[in-house]
């Protein structure tokens, strides 16, 4: 009579079986991450100010509102393509739209060379466009299909997907400032939008949703289907609105003080070679905090890893005020801000998954990065009117410093992890019934 395993044997098994299973889907995923929309225009338009303010003597606010334009658009488009990728899989909506972010953000390069506010709105236009077509190759799909094959290292997992976030901060600055410096601004767009296009070719052959055998059990129903709550009743549960607001608060902080860092730097006599290796080292620290922060979030409650986690650049807002830098100030800075910006964006996809379940994932995880996108779009924006009227980013960085800490504090209000949802075709309950489990 043979013994049956033990159950601690089953679950590694389960473990390891998730990443044998899964790793190309992974490795095209963070690929995608890194070439999508997401990271790419954030990691080149601050580079564009001191080119575009020389030939066409616009401002920093006129140089820098292309991405409010693009996070606005491409934020409110978040549920619906969140939607589509529930409805009709992540695979089609990802590719389709990383071909069309391809398209429009090489598309920037055709931008007149006269000088007149025609030019300007030909410009804006070129990034309305990147921001209509651009949301289904952000994390907002990549990271479904994650979550659909990974529960167990579901952290870990997605830190690695986002990893493509940090990739791309410590790759793409270094090319946007070589393209800048040998063939012009508008080369540089033409360039880097040879990026997703690589990205394409790779996930086409390699990435795929997993087939209902291939799921996770803890996922789905005993009939099989997923659960999960719907959109609807993830809107009247409180903590979804915590998480919405802490996510605001953290992006209004965050996304200014990164456009604008190139700028800061240069205040400081620092010149673009040294502010691109600034913007990789904070590239590195996105990298430390995708996977630092996704496996303790497999061993902890959320709680005790966001909020030291997320007041980190707290310290870094801080080594920004004054008119002195050094370039080992200017590093710890940009690591930190790094660091924290992979904790935050690993922590939407990730309580996503765990408090609402994988039913409606898409639109409620959408809905989540509505706010990420929207004042991240808005942030830079908002600094860089401080620094046109005041002729100092201090004022912003001082409010920022609060910014960070209430918004990692109010991620300790959530409470236990859910453990059961109803299935997709069922009638959900609201989430507050489901029951919970231990922190």
């Amino acid at each position: 009579m043979n013994a049956s395993p033990s159950e601690p044997a089953v679950v590694a098994a389960a473990k390891s079986g998730e990443f044998s299973k899964g790793w190309t889907i992974l490795l095209a995923g963070v690929l995608g991450v890194m070439c999508g929309a997401s990271p790419i225009p954030y990691n080149v338009i601050g580079f564009t100010a001191e080119p575009l303010q020389a030939e066409f003597g616009w401002s920093q606010t006129q140089v820098l509102l292309p991405i409010t334009l693009f996070g606005v658009i491409a934020s409110l488009l978040a549920p619906v393509f969140g939607w589509m990728a529930d409805r009709y899989g992540v695979r089609p909506v990802a590719l389709w739209s990383l071909f069309a972010f391809a398209l429009a953000f090489g598309a920037i390069s055709l931008t007149p060379t006269e000088n007149s506010a025609q030019t300007l709105y030909i410009y804006y236009g070129f990034w309305v466009v990147v921001g209509l077509v651009g949301i289904g190759s952000t994390p907002v799909t990549w990271s479904r299909a994650i979550n659909l094959w990974f529960y167990q290292h579901r952290g870990l997992a997605l830190g690695i997907l986002l990893m493509g976030t940090s990739l791309a901060a410590i790759v793409v600055p270094q090319i946007a400032v070589w393209a800048i410096a040998n063939y012009g601004w508008r080369s540089m767009f033409a360039t880097v939008a040879l990026f997703p296009i690589i990205a394409l070719i790779v996930a086409f052959f390699l990435f795929r949703e997993p087939r209902p055998e291939e799921r996770p059990k803890a996922i789905e129903s005993e009939s099989g289907r997923l659960t999960g709550v719907t959109l609807g009743s993830a809107l009247t549960d409180y903590r979804f609105w915590v998480i919405w607001l802490s996510i605001a608060l953290i992006a209004t902080a965050f996304g200014g003080a990164f456009i604008n860092m190139p700028t800061m730097l240069r205040l400081r006599d620092i010149d673009a070679d040294v502010a691109a290796s600034v913007m990789g080292i904070l590239g590195i620290g996105i990298f430390a905090g995708r996977l630092i922060t996704g496996a303790l979030l497999d061993r902890f409650w959320q709680g005790v890893v966001a909020f030291p986690l997320l007041c980190l650049p707290a310290i870094s807002a801080w080594l920004l005020l004054g008119d002195s830098l050094t370039f080992p100030l200017a590093a710890i800075a940009g690591f930190l801000l790094g660091f924290a910006a992979g904790a935050e964006s690993d922590l939407i996809a990730y309580l996503t998954g765990r408090y609402f379940g994988m039913a409606n994932y898409g639109k409620i995880y959408g809905m989540l990065y509505m706010p990420f996108g929207l004042f991240s779009a808005a942030s830079p924006v908002i600094y860089a009117q401080v620094y046109d009227r005041t002729g100092s980013y201090d004022p912003i960085l001082e409010l920022a410093i609060g910014m960070f800490i209430a918004g990692g504090a109010l991620l300790l209000l959530l409470g236990r992890y859910p453990t059961e949802f109803p299935e997709a075709d069922a009638k959900p309950n609201a989430v507050s019934a489901a029951r919970p489990e231990p922190a």
